[in-house]
């Protein structure tokens, strides 16, 4: 599966042309490009709700999109829309369709499930993306069905490289993304460990991280 329209800056900070540019968690850009027509956030912690990197590429048509309890942070910010998301939810945006999956921890605090933070499977021209966010393995993210998953994989705060692995091999992309691994949490290494792990499977692990 092609994904040339694919990129991932530091941490979570994914960029995805869908014809429509959007981002998710931007987070360490440096550059001014103010291309952004939908940014989504996942949830509130610095790496994920970067207010620098989000006004680099902001615009004046910029929609945003993020969890409801996340409304008065991000009222802070001029955007042309704002989109308040709870979990189990769906909407549609330029032809994107939006599904957003309760994202948090099972055996850690520090993304309760009762903050409502989200991931997100958007769907274009018939391919879905799943946009994980800060995670563990949950009842809930193991009946995504996806072709492109985005899963952490640096442990600490999220799942590990192995959880990400056993999530996989239970949803079954067509393509794995590590992400949130190698700067703040994790090592460079745990993408090419999740690639060992899944090596005897049809997923295919393409590592698009800037560290």
């Amino acid at each position: 599966m092609n994904t040339d329209n694919i990129s991932v800056n530091t941490q979570s900070s994914i960029k995805i042309n869908l014809d429509k540019i959007v981002y998710f968690d931007p987070f360490e850009i440096k550059e001014e490009s103010h291309d952004a027509d939908i940014i989504f956030i996942t949830h509130d912690h610095y790496d994920h709700f970067d207010i620098n990197s989000i006004n680099n590429i902001k615009n004046d048509n910029t929609i945003v999109v993020t969890p409801s309890s996340m409304k008065d942070k991000v009222n802070s910010i001029s955007f042309k829309d704002y989109i308040y998301l709870n979990p189990n939810e769906e909407t549609s945006i330029y032809g994107i369709n939006i599904k957003t999956i309760p994202s948090y921890n099972i055996n850690k605090s520090f993304h309760p499930k009762a903050n409502n933070w989200l991931g997100y499977i958007i769907e274009f021209n018939n391919i879905k993306y799943y946009i994980a966010g800060d995670t563990d393995i949950t009842d809930e993210n193991k009946q995504v069905k996806c072709d492109i998953a985005f899963l952490p994989c640096g442990g600490t705060y999220t799942m590990d490289y192995n959880e990400a692995a056993e999530l996989a091999k239970t949803i079954n992309p067509k393509v794995l993304i590590p992400i949130h691994y190698g700067s703040i949490v994790g090592t460079k290494e745990d993408g090419l460990k999740i690639k060992e792990l899944l090596k005897d499977t049809s997923i295919e692990v393409i590592e698009k991280i800037r560290f």
